[in-house]
């Protein structure tokens, strides 16, 4: 299996260490870095359980890379723990951020497996050895300066940087603010179109109550319809002048009797149809004037 480009150094320490001559040197415990410029020189395995001794390689040691171990050549250097706790290196450091405030630990680190240069270190914010917890990438050109198990940046809180691996807390924690976003945006979007429709239908009804009737004829128009228009009674004229009283009182019998004559005074005064010009049209033919007879 060929080697990958970039390795995390807790894949690297993950798998053990077997040499050419086919011996298992146990399994990988710390990683051997020279903080100052950022470079990985090399890991740490432990062959036996039981024993202080500790066998130092090199990273140009690295051969191969199989699921479970890691093919090395050459011979590793030995040492003893005491010695590998004064070696300096920013793994399991704090990190700081503005006024000092802690935001997390530093609990990895990626490394460019043929220079050993790290670009970039990986900060949980709680204890990197709990399964699944959140992963954000520092990268070197942030911090500002380092001691021994303190690491100073700029960073106001830990999402000033990308997260490289979400745990399912902080997955349902954007979910829900991405959500929440959405829907603030799309009530707001909602809210501006209901806004504008009420200030146009407003501005209409406005302009409905401003606007007179009269102004918005023709004034040519109306000269000509008020031409070709009946006189209308004269606002001053009473319509119920001539209607009659309902107080009045009733006609008498002298006064039917009066009116009857004078009805039939009307009615005697009429010509009657012998009378008219021309014959009656009505009445027919008169005796004289029919042919049979």
């Amino acid at each position: 299996m060929a080697l990958p480009d970039q390795l995390l150094l807790s894949d690297l320490l993950r798998h053990r260490v077997r040499c050419d001559r086919g011996i298992d040197h146990g399994s990988g415990v710390m990683g051997w870095m020279h903080p100052p410029v950022h470079r990985l020189l090399g890991w740490v395995s432990r062959p036996s359980g039981f024993g202080r001794r500790r066998l130092v390689w090199r990273l140009d040691q690295l051969r191969d890379l199989t699921e479970q171990e890691l093919l090395v050549v050459g011979d590793p250097a030995e040492t003893d723990p005491d010695i590998l706790e004064r070696l300096p290196t920013l793994l399991e450091a704090a990190l700081l951020g503005q006024d000092d405030r802690p935001l997390g630990t530093l609990a990895d680190a990626a490394v460019e497996l043929r220079s050993g240069r790290i670009q970039h270190y990986l900060v949980s914010r709680s204890d990197p050895r709990l399964p699944g917890s959140s992963r954000w990438r520092l990268s070197p050109d942030r911090i500002l300066d380092q001691q021994p198990g303190r690491v100073f940046t700029a960073l106001r809180e830990l999402d000033d940087l990308p997260l490289a691996r979400a745990s399912v807390r902080q997955s349902l924690l954007r979910r829900s603010r991405r959500w929440r976003q959405q829907v603030e945006e799309e009530t707001s979007r909602l809210r501006d179109q209901v806004q504008q429709v009420g200030d146009r239908v407003e501005e209409r009804v406005e302009g409905w109550l401003e606007e007179r009737p009269w102004e918005l004829a023709d004034p040519e128009r109306s000269e000509r319809d008020a031409a070709q228009s009946p006189s209308w009674p004269h606002p001053e004229d009473d319509p119920l002048e001539h209607w009659p009283d309902p107080e009045a009182e009733p006609p008498t019998a002298s006064r039917r009797g009066r009116s009857r004559a004078r009805s039939e005074d009307e009615r005697a005064s009429r010509p009657r149809p012998a009378e008219r010009d021309g014959p009656d049209r009505y009445r027919g033919r008169d005796e004289d004037d029919d042919p049979w007879i």
